[in-house]
């Protein structure tokens, strides 16, 4: 599974009419089966006042399966997101154990 912290902001003002007409509750419910629909589960689903109007923590099976739920909701032009993976401190030990091989542009052998 992925985890993703969704940051939304719902366009003006068709999106926030939609909020006003919905109400909260609906909305988290129509994000929720959302995200169950490409078998995913809704961790947690915040409104929030400020540069963004809402924050989902969610669990979904792909970063396919999070890409699609960012173009559904896109293509909607009601909301708009970003999107963040979330990295558990599990995964942050595995990926330290790596040793890329990286040639750094610009650095030059004297």
């Amino acid at each position: 599974m992925a985890k993703f912290l969704v940051k939304a902001k719902y366009s003006a003002p068709d999106g926030v009419r939609g909020l006003l007409e919905d109400g909260g509750t609906e909305r988290v419910t129509a994000v929720r089966a959302l995200i169950e629909s490409v078998g995913g589960t809704m961790e947690a689903f915040y409104f929030a006042l400020g540069e963004y109007d809402a924050y989902v923590i969610a669990d979904v099976p792909s970063i396919e399966a999070g890409t699609a739920l960012s173009l559904t909701v896109g293509a909607s032009g009601l909301a708009s997101t970003d999107t963040v993976t979330l990295i558990t401190p599990e995964q942050v030990d595995a990926a330290v154990k790596l040793s890329p091989v990286y040639d750094a542009p610009g650095k030059f052998d004297n």
